[in-house]
């Protein structure tokens, strides 16, 4: 009689343990509830109009070289950098209003004035979410909400 207890003891946790839980964890609950966010579109060139590195240090590449044209650009999982002396080049990747700007390469030619890519160094590899405003301007924001880089869309090429 003490074996048949225990034999149905047995079949009953076995039975309990084997059959599944039909609610849904609240892990997925959560993630059926979130809609995905559509990626921000920086595709193009860009212009650099402001390089904030701190409440009171920017640079305005326009008043360093007026004259050169000082952009980004951003092409198939690559971005490109010219200021009015070097360039920059790397990967980036976009995921809703994340940016990611992967460590790349730098010509290092020596110039009267490399205020831009100073602070372009400096602001480059903390670059962690991008905003547009009607198509026109962007910007770069860093961890630091005091240093960003802010851009305007370069007129398309027709």
């Amino acid at each position: 009689m003490k074996t048949n207890t225990c034999l149905s003891i047995a079949a009953a946790l076995l039975l309990v343990s084997c059959s599944g839980n039909n609610k849904s964890s609240n892990t997925e609950v959560e993630n059926d509830s979130i809609e995905s966010v559509a990626s921000v579109d920086m595709s193009g060139q860009w212009y650099l109009e402001n390089i904030v590195v701190s409440d009171s240090l920017s640079v305005r590449p326009s008043d360093i070289a007026g004259d050169a044209r000082q952009y980004i650009s951003f092409e198939d999982s690559t971005y490109f950098i010219q200021t009015n002396c070097n360039t920059f080049s790397g990967p980036y990747a976009i995921s809703g209003d994340s940016i990611t700007l992967g460590d790349g390469i730098m010509t290092e030619m020596a110039c009267d004035n490399m205020a831009a890519e100073d602070a372009i160094r400096q602001i480059l590899p903390n670059i962690v979410t991008v905003s547009v405003e009607n198509d026109s301007t962007a910007r770069l924001n860093c961890n630091n909400p005091a240093q960003y880089i802010l851009l305007r869309k370069a007129a398309e090429k027709k």
